[in-house]
């Protein structure tokens, strides 16, 4: 599943969709200072001003420094060990000399600091890498400080205090200024992006009328538990398959690691997770879930699952946008189960955000980064579209280049929401999928049969429901692994170089695909809330945060495989510039030989057979939207699927 940010979710704009995200500041900033770019809320062209802000309001901000030498610098070190054939290529950097290299210089530092207490601002904390300054003060300060009225607006049912255009900082210390964030109010939690149950919220589970352990072991003449009988669908000739109980963690591993040596199992590899908060049965139900499979749980005497967790937890309520912990039990407790059945020996460690905005996920990836223990990340959240509040993307790609410097690799969820136009009205990727430096992970429905994938399509779904003996469409568009071309991030050279054809110029999401559609979804295991108490049980899911945990723990079974001593690397840095170089080791996904629907039976109350049940055909891979799979590259699955080619290479 895939998480949605709202409000002021981060993504980058070019010049000139940033001068058109608001009016020019009232007060304009003195020839002294230089505009930082792309500062201004995105939501600006179609907000309402309701009056200036109290000079005396109150202000959090943050402020985050660009790396020593500019990112120029950080992106070519961060290319030069992650692109074959490259003098540098995988003489990774360790954690130590990325700081040394391109940590905010003391002087820096202290020259931002003088200009923010000039101002009038508390510096309330400097992070110990110089990688930014928090601050605390008051509207007026901050007009002072950064050259731009702060008002009041009302923008998509919220009521926010914002600044009317982009920020300004001393033209001495302007260039040093990567992004701010704070100074806008308006929500940006992020949510996983469909519901999943936790012990906070109702259980959830798929009633036992299903197809199991193959892909159409079952068809709709099975009998269904309260008598019905199902109807063919628009005359169809021959009768539709049940949908899977849900493949296992084994079944999925064998499907794509095919005969792999029993050794390549990530032995000596860390994949680390990083969602919000923290399960407290999260390693107890990993544990129960293999074991109830045959495979090995987390071996405790070695370290084998560990946690990095921050000092608090923030959970916060900004009315309609929650930010709650329960939430984000049951993505984290996928994610861990995913990487620990397509990598059994490798070590999972989970870092938790402290809550469930851009800053807690920023200090998630500082921690990793530093520490430099892991060779893959897996993120299943991001936003619905790219094209809102460009500054902070630099944030982002900072953590990200300097991850690859040492050897890491990010890896994210392209969406649950296909091209984004019945979101959106117009088609669109999301963020931070949509970044050059990470792999978009998008999604596939996919038959598994004797223990081999037998067919795969993109996962773009249409849903039909049986009411009074009769199939009626009530979803033209139900969900899809996200895909298209950015319209505000340019397309990198590895996808030029390759022969993706943007027919805008954009990047091109995504780049690889997995296992996502939830009608030929994963099975799992969890704590939950049922009406009956909290106790542990599986469910059948789906969705690209499926997709990614499952991408990375097969390339934590790459990188074990990549032949250099573990003394001088920790992975393989950016993905992408290797995958676009030669993706001979991927299954081309181009739907021939797959079902064209399949029949699911679902509870009316998620939990049990006291309200009944419900019918629906779920149509695979519908053409209701711009994607479509094909030969070779393509917007719905990228390159395809892992293979054991690609990760013995």
């Amino acid at each position: 599943m895939r998480a949605r940010m709202v409000g002021g979710a981060v993504i980058a704009v070019t010049a000139a969709v940033a001068a058109l995200a608001g009016p020019v500041a009232a007060n304009a900033a003195p020839n002294t200072e230089k505009a930082i770019p792309h500062s201004a809320p995105g939501w600006l062209s179609h907000g309402t001003q309701t009056g200036t802000a109290a000079a005396s309001a109150a202000v959090q901000a943050r402020v985050y420094l660009a790396p020593r030498g500019g990112m120029a610098a950080l992106s070519a070190v961060a290319n030069a060990v992650s692109t074959p054939g490259s003098s540098s290529y995988h003489r990774f950097l360790t954690p130590a000399q990325v700081h040394a290299q391109f940590d905010a210089s003391a002087a820096t530092v202290d020259a931002v600091r003088a200009w923010l207490a000039g101002a009038g601002l508390t510096v309330s904390a400097v992070d110990t890498a110089g990688q930014y300054v928090d601050i605390t003060g008051t509207v007026a300060g901050a007009t002072k400080a950064f050259g731009t009225a702060i008002a009041n607006y009302s923008h998509d049912g919220q009521s926010v205090q914002a600044p009317t255009g982009d920020l300004h900082a001393p033209a001495s210390v302007a260039d040093q200024v990567l992004a701010v964030s704070g100074l806008d109010t308006s929500a940006s939690t992020i949510a996983p992006g469909t519901q999943k149950p936790s012990p906070a919220s109702p259980g959830f589970r798929n009633p036992q009328v299903c197809s199991a352990p193959d892909f159409g072991a079952l068809d709709q003449t099975a009998q269904m538990p309260d008598g019905t009988v199902l109807p063919t669908f628009q005359n169809s000739t021959a009768p539709l398959p049940l949908s899977p109980c849900g493949y296992t963690g084994p079944q999925l591993r064998n499907a794509y690691e095919g005969n792999l040596a029993s050794t390549s199992n990530g032995a000596g590899v860390t994949v680390a997770i990083v969602d919000a908060f923290a399960s407290p049965t999260v390693e107890s139900d990993a544990n129960r879930y293999a074991t109830t499979l045959h495979d090995p749980a987390f071996d405790d005497r070695n370290g084998q699952f560990s946690q990095s967790l921050p000092n608090a937890f923030n959970q916060v309520n900004t009315g309609k946008r929650q930010c709650d912990a329960s939430g984000w039990y049951g993505e984290e407790t996928l994610d861990v189960e995913a990487v620990h059945a397509m990598a059994p020996a490798a070590n999972v460690r989970y870092y938790a955000a402290s809550t469930c905005n851009d800053r807690g996920f920023l200090d998630a990836f500082a921690r990793i980064n530093s520490e430099g223990v892991a060779s893959v990340v897996s993120n299943s959240w991001g936003g619905t579209g790219d094209a809102v509040d460009g500054d902070l993307q630099l944030a982002y790609e900072t953590a990200f280049l300097r991850g690859a410097a040492v050897g890491i690799s990010y890896v994210f969820s392209s969406g649950d929401a296909g091209d984004d136009a019945t979101v959106l009205g117009t088609p669109q990727t999301d963020y931070p999928a949509s970044d050059p430096y990470v792999t978009a992970v998008g999604g596939t429905s996919t038959e598994i049969k004797g223990g081999a994938i037998t067919a795969e399509t993109g996962w773009q779904t249409e849903k039909w429901t049986l009411e009074k003996g009769v199939w009626t469409q009530t979803a033209k568009f139900q969900s899809g692994g996200g895909g298209g071309y950015s319209t505000h991030i340019p397309e990198p050279q590895y996808q030029i170089d390759a022969g993706i054809k943007s027919p805008n110029n954009g990047r091109a999401v995504p780049d690889v695909s997995m296992l996502a559609d939830p009608n030929t979804g994963m099975l799992v295991g969890q704590t939950q809330a049922f009406p009956e108490g909290v106790s542990y049980d599986t469910y059948r899911i789906g969705g690209t945060s499926v997709a990614a945990p499952l991408f990375a723990g097969a390339t934590a079974i790459k990188v074990q495989n990549s032949g250099m001593p573990n003394n001088v690397r920790v992975g393989l840095g950016l993905l992408n510039p290797l995958i676009y170089a030669d993706h001979s080791g991927f299954a081309d996904v181009t739907g021939a030989g797959m079902a064209a629907a399949e029949v699911r039976v679902d509870y009316v109350d998620g939990t049990d057979a006291k309200s009944g049940y419900v019918y629906s055909v779920r149509i695979f891979d519908t053409n209701n939207q711009s994607l479509r799979v094909h030969t070779g590259w393509d917007d719905e699955t990228g390159w395809g699927s892992v293979r054991a080619g690609w990760l013995m290479k």
